[in-house]
């Protein structure tokens, strides 16, 4: 079986519809699927609902999409870098499913293992227990929280063999296993694909099971907050203290 395609748009041609359930990868910009999210505003689909840890930021990543007002809800853990976000969200335009990070992750892995719900007790006590069911085991509250089934799944990985076996690598690792589980249909692109059995077992964070359609392509990489270290022999600003020893502290 085939699973390799020209191009993102290619790859998700006949899986778009308005309406739909997206589950995407990615942590912050780190991992995101780009490639895909360029396919999609192309595409025009809207209605859309979306599960990730965040919704990018002004102008990229996820945030396009909210550019073309394409996205109807997010299911999402932090949403602190997007202005439009923020706009749309205060004004009515957006719907909001706030998770904490580890629950949603964990909604993705267990749709993708095949199970409906789980009880937590992350968020007792708090607004995101309101109207879920809660139950005691040995003397502990937990909520019941619900899996992510995702109509398609959009991913990316660092690399992957032909069959879709793939590795992630570093921060990208977080979300992207999990979002590609929980979809009918995982559409994964990577910068590199080997041939099968160039990839050690043990490395694999992915089996190609969950992986229904491959692209390869180049991707920017924006760096969402840029943060760099003083040179050490960068002069001393006038008037600037020193340690403790120069003030005579303790």
């Amino acid at each position: 079986m085939n699973k390799i395609y020209g191009s993102a748009a290619e790859a998700l041609d006949g899986l778009l519809f308005d309406g739909m359930t997206l589950a995407a990868g990615g942590f912050g910009l780190c991992g995101i699927p780009e490639l895909c999210i360029d396919a999609l505003v192309e595409s025009g689909v809207k209605d859309i609902t979306i599960a990730s840890n965040n919704c990018g930021v002004d102008g990229f990543g996820l945030g396009k999409l909210l550019d073309t007002k394409q996205i109807k809800k997010m299911i999402s853990s932090y949403v602190g870098e997007n202005a439009e976000f923020m706009r749309q969200y205060l004004s009515g335009e957006l719907e909001l499913e706030f998770n904490p990070q580890g629950t949603l992750a964990e909604r993705m892995r267990a749709a993708g293992h095949g199970i409906p719900g789980f009880y937590t007790k992350t968020g007792v006590g708090t607004v995101i227990a309101e109207g879920k069911e809660h139950k005691d085991f040995n003397g502990e509250t937990y909520i019941l929280e619900t899996g992510i089934f995702a109509d398609v799944s959009i991913v990316k990985a660092w690399k992957a063999d032909t069959s879709g076996n793939a590795i992630f690598r570093k921060t990208a690792r977080n979300f992207n296993p999990p979002a590609a589980m929980c979809g009918k249909v995982c559409v994964m692109e990577v910068e590199e694909i080997v041939p099968v059995g160039s990839l050690d077992p043990d490395h694999i964070h992915l089996p190609g099971i969950y992986v229904h359609r491959l692209v390869q392509g180049q991707h920017e990489k924006r760096i969402e907050q840029r943060t760099t270290r003083k040179r050490a022999d960068a002069p001393t600003p006038a008037g600037a203290g020193g340690g403790c020893g120069d003030k005579g502290e303790a």
